[in-house]
């Protein structure tokens, strides 16, 4: 397992938190969270990302995972701006929504839509159907990754076990709003 990483399972990970919110602890527990990841070009990250799926998610394969990650990125760039970067791909066979967090060790030129590199990377994988889902999904953490605040806690945290945290707060204070 690569150092930084941690695939963790969460004793409330099976019950759903809000019935229009996504569960992203139980997304991450479905693919994992790693800090400190090294990497040299976009697509390089995309290839290791479809990597890390298929090793969590063994009914997956790297190669349809990254190509389908590609193709999305080629219909534009998934860096949302404020060093953040979002990819995601439908999947076919695919049973529930996964997700990979990344801080990257060096920013990395993403092409996002505010022309600065990227150091945080939530890529999430969802069943070829779940549109909704999905949408949902992409508003939620860009909701959270629009606060200050929390950007710059993921940053300056190591472990992953505080990153899951950070991120079921957050998820918990958006239902509320």
């Amino acid at each position: 397992m690569p150092a930084g990483h941690a695939n963790m399972h969460h004793p409330a990970a099976s019950v759903e938190t809000h019935q229009d919110s996504p569960d992203i602890g139980a997304i991450l527990d479905r693919g994992g969270i790693f800090t400190a990841h090294q990497t040299t070009s976009k697509k390089r990250l995309l290839e290791q990302i479809a990597n890390m799926f298929a090793e969590q998610l063994p009914a997956t394969d790297a190669g349809q995972i990254f190509s389908m990650l590609i193709d999305r990125e080629n219909l534009g760039s998934t860096g949302i701006g404020n060093g953040i970067a979002l990819p995601h791909a439908r999947i076919s066979g695919l049973d529930d929504v996964a997700g990979i967090f990344l801080r990257l060790q060096e920013p990395l030129e993403f092409d996002a839509a505010d022309h600065l590199p990227v150091n945080l990377i939530f890529a999430i994988l969802v069943p070829e159907n779940a549109t909704e889902e999905h949408l949902k999904l992409l508003a939620s953490l860009a909701g959270i990754f629009r606060v200050d605040e929390t950007r710059r806690k993921l940053l300056e945290t190591s472990d992953a076990a505080q990153i899951r945290a950070i991120f079921d707060t957050q998820a918990e204070i958006g239902e509320t709003h």
